[in-house]
């Protein structure tokens, strides 16, 4: 998939999100902090990795900004609510960093933490994988925890798929 257009980037950017949150929102209270083995990332610290990375990585180097993504502890939103919170803030801080490039901006180059040099819509692409990726770990974990999942494809997915076409 290529992007050419940052208004187009913006509407599939919110569709994944809200996949994403769906998975999320199912997220018990008491199993925020669960993990399946000792010492690897817990429930929440997966919502607020999606969250931290996507504003302080992504959206800081497509900016022409160095990374500031500093981690997901819980440093950063303790209890559910704060990290539920957590991750509506920082999305919307990097819709509006994003809603300031321009579709010329999309073709043009940005340097990569590891100071890779890649066109800005290929991160930016990097960046919906990246959210992808951790929403799949998201289920898994639900699903190892006991707990209720939606199905990745619903009737009202389906629906956003459609264009009308």
């Amino acid at each position: 998939m290529e992007i050419h257009r940052i208004d187009s980037f913006l509407n599939y950017l919110s569709k994944i999100r809200q996949r994403t949150m769906r998975v999320v929102q199912c997220i018990p209270a008491e199993k925020l902090e669960w993990t399946y083995r000792e010492g690897k990332f817990t429930l929440g610290d997966q919502v607020r990795h999606i969250a931290s990375i996507e504003r302080y990585m992504f959206a800081e180097t497509v900016s022409g900004r160095p990374s500031r993504y500093s981690g997901c502890g819980r440093e950063l939103a303790d209890g559910y609510e704060q990290v539920m919170q957590f991750a509506e803030r920082l999305h919307r801080e990097t819709v509006e960093l994003l809603s300031a490039l321009s579709d010329a901006d999309l073709q043009r180059k940005c340097n990569t933490p590891d100071g890779a040099s890649i066109a800005v819509w290929k991160w930016l692409r990097a960046m919906l994988e990246h959210e992808i990726h951790h929403r799949g770990q998201i289920y898994t974990y639900l699903r190892i925890a006991g707990c209720e999942i939606p199905p990745l494809f619903s009737v009202e997915t389906i629906q956003e798929f459609d264009d009308g076409r």
